[in-house]
């Protein structure tokens, strides 16, 4: 299996990356794929005009890279694709991409859906908002804690 995991500080093409992961792809029958957006508001309705991904070089390459192995050893998926975005992130720019293969669908959609729910609380980012009104940094959000909590009870 093949494990493709990047950090960019550069904007996204999805495109772009979806049809390379597509290519040559003969024996899967799914990919699934998520494009997660910077929005221009915050959780609160605030205005936010930059978003910013704080990260320490080598420590949140390797905590992404840990997420994809967990996702890969727990699902049955061929392959995986993990590129998430760092540093200044304007409204409606693509922050991560994940796409996942396997042969039939339901293991592509939970790989994907795990990936994302682990992203959300245990990646090693630092997240803060920029607007109007100032800069605040935002943790992760009780709701995602718990979309979490669900593939704590299940087993590998």
């Amino acid at each position: 299996m093949a494990l493709d995991i990047r950090l960019s500080a550069v904007p996204l093409s999805v495109p772009a990356e979806l049809e390379a992961f597509l290519a040559g792809r003969t024996a899967d029958g799914a990919v699934v794929t998520f494009t997660g957006l910077a929005r221009d508001r915050g959780k609160d309705g605030a205005v936010v005009e930059t978003l910013t991904l704080d990260w320490y070089p080598g420590m949140t390459e390797r905590s992404l890279r840990d997420l994809a192995e967990a996702a890969a050893a727990r699902f049955p998926i061929t392959d995986l694709i993990l590129v998430h975005r760092c540093g200044d992130i304007t409204p409606g720019e693509p922050i991560v991409l994940v796409a996942t293969a396997a042969p039939h669908r339901r293991p592509a959609f939970e790989a994907a859906d795990y990936l994302m729910d682990r992203l959300k609380t245990d990646a090693a980012f630092w997240k803060r908002e920029t607007g109007p009104a100032g800069a605040r940094w935002i943790e992760p959000a009780d709701e995602d804690r718990d979309a979490l909590a669900r593939w704590k009870d299940e087993t590998p």
